[in-house]
């Protein structure tokens, strides 16, 4: 027996949009990784450009100098091409400076993967865990769960012990394994059922770690923020938002030209 015939609304918008993926490390093999990644769910009519960081950024960002270098080197070179876009992806794991410094300078949406990751963690499951990479960024990462005030829904993180370029430059099977076997200690010991992925480099071994939790019987789920991130850019863009500007992120550019500074 059929159920009910149900009213329903079918898509129709062709409004096209371009999304910029700001990798702000100098290594533009993770921003293509990150580009390949999102292929199979981009939906038509959506087009995501990969920017990687021009020199003098790191080559990889595994602390707050780090982020500091790689946030100025970026800003500069993406507000003036920033009109081509209708949002922008800061791709990389952390409560990155860039993040808001593109708020303020610029009206378009901008998101970073940590906090999409994040917000995704909270609405599909109780418990959030965190892959990282190194020591290091095991403890930013928990600074920056509660920074985001998700540390009541947190069940910590697990370093696979790996730095950021190790990702790539590491035997493949050996590095699977050491996040495989992070995933598998936050969800078996700690009691996550949300584990996001702690590093941009780390999107294209999002099924490795699925497989190791047991995502297939939904028994966990593993978030990429690339992914996440671009599809939550998307919805705001169709939905016409724009970064607030009567509050904490009204213009940097009044206020440069305000104390009479015409440099960024």
């Amino acid at each position: 027996m059929s159920g009910p015939t149900l009213p329903s609304v079918t898509g129709s918008s062709t409004r096209a949009i371009n999304i910029l993926l700001i990798n702000p490390n100098a290594t533009p093999s993770m921003t293509e990784a990150c580009l390949r990644s999102l292929q199979p769910t981009l939906p038509p009519h959506c087009t995501v450009f990969g920017f990687t960081a021009p020199h003098p950024a790191p080559s990889a960002i595994e602390g707050h100098l780090d982020a500091v270098l790689s946030a100025a080197a970026t800003i500069r070179a993406v507000v003036p091409i920033a009109s081509q876009y209708d949002a922008m992806l800061v791709a990389c794991f952390s409560l990155h400076p860039l993040i808001n410094a593109l708020r303020e300078e610029l009206p378009c949406p901008v998101i970073g993967i940590m906090e999409a990751s994040f917000y995704t963690a909270r609405m599909l499951g109780g418990r959030l865990g965190v892959v990282t990479t190194g020591g290091r960024s095991k403890v930013m990462h928990q600074d920056a769960i509660r920074t985001y005030g998700f540390d009541s829904y947190s069940a910590g993180c697990e370093s696979a012990n790996l730095g950021v370029l190790e990702l790539e430059r590491l035997p493949r099977d050996e590095v699977l394994a050491k996040l495989s076997d992070a995933a598998r200690r936050l969800v078996y010991e700690k009691g996550a059922d949300c584990i996001a992925l702690g590093c941009a480099g780390m999107t294209e071994m999002k099924v490795r770690c699925e497989e190791a939790v047991d995502v297939k019987n939904s028994y966990a789920q593993v978030i990429d923020g690339v992914g996440t991130g671009v599809h939550f850019l998307i919805g705001l863009v169709r939905e016409g938002h724009r970064t607030a500007k009567g509050g904490i992120f009204r213009s940097s550019t009044e206020g440069r030209k305000a104390r009479g500074q015409d440099w960024l």
